[in-house]
């Protein structure tokens, strides 16, 4: 719909969360200040574990109901279970027959039944605000954005780390964990119309001490994330498509995967930090978001 003449189209804002765990709940409290404020968020973009947060957003649901809902969600327990199947594969992939679509390390039973308690058989194209997650494509490295079908399957999808949990199917495409091709996927809410992007992004915490394969996998996982997150954001930066403002909280206490105890603690984190970006989302919210017309 035009506006009237002399009326400013309003700019559709994205919020975008990255990966980073359990830090991916400072995203409940940048939600809330750009909602105290009057800011209608048009989209929720996520990964990683930023796909739950994005997932509970979109659904609807207010800070308190999803920190609640989002610690239930992200526990140790979701982990604990072997997979010995897949720890055998690992010593006798001929005998046992190794196969890609089912290897993962971690019984994902648990967090299975979590998702389907937490999202039942809800769909991305029902929820009141759109959602987008990202998962990346096992056969080629590609991201693969997930817009429409069950949130289960695309949140499952973009969660499956690496030798924690296997990939997961959706269609024709075998998918893994979102942080893959993109730890903070600003470019998706760029190609959805997004005019302002506020985008939460977290750096994975490198290992104190390397003495066991499964923390050495973790270091090469944050090295690898990490270099990946610095240039897609300076890329995107220099691109310039939208207006793209970074909210990256800062942790004076060191958080880990499943501190899901210091929730409250990583929600005032992102209040801090959106509040303190609000006055150039306000200049930015003024603007018309036409361009301007040239003499």
């Amino acid at each position: 719909m035009t506006p009237p003449d002399g009326a400013k189209a309003r700019k559709r804002i994205a919020l975008v969360i990255g990966s980073g765990s359990v830090k991916c709940a400072a995203a409940i409290g940048i939600q809330s200040v750009l909602k105290r404020e009057g800011f209608e968020l048009d989209m929720v973009v996520g990964c990683s574990a930023g796909a739950i947060y994005a997932a509970v957003m979109a659904a609807g649901h207010d800070a308190a109901v999803a920190a609640e809902m989002t610690k239930r969600l992200w526990t140790k327990e979701v982990a604990n279970r072997r997979n010995t199947r897949a720890l055998l594969q690992t010593v006798a992939p001929r005998w046992l027959r190794f196969d890609k679509a089912t290897f993962g390390l971690r019984d994902d039973r648990v967090i299975q039944q979590r998702l389907k308690t937490a999202f039942g058989d809800m769909r991305i194209e029902d929820l009141p605000t759109p959602l987008h997650i990202a998962a990346t494509d096992l056969a080629n490295g590609e991201q693969v954005v997930l817009s429409s079908g069950r949130v289960v399957d695309a949140v499952r999808a973009s969660i499956a780390l690496p030798f924690a949990f296997s990939p997961w199917r959706i269609g024709d495409k075998l998918l893994i964990d979102g942080f893959l091709s993109d730890p903070m996927p600003i470019g998706v809410a760029i190609r959805q119309g997004a005019n302002v992007i506020v985008a939460a992004g977290f750096e994975s915490p490198y290992q104190t001490s390397i003495h066991s394969a499964g923390r050495f996998a973790f270091q090469l996982s944050a090295i690898m994330s990490n270099n990946l997150f610095k240039s897609n954001y300076a890329f995107h930066s220099l691109a310039h498509h939208s207006e793209i403002i970074p909210i990256i909280p800062r942790f004076e206490e060191r958080v880990r995967l499943f501190d899901t105890d210091k929730i409250p603690y990583i929600i005032e984190a992102g209040e801090r930090a959106a509040e303190e970006q609000l006055p150039y989302l306000r200049a930015l919210m003024q603007q018309s978001s036409e361009p301007a017309a040239h003499a």
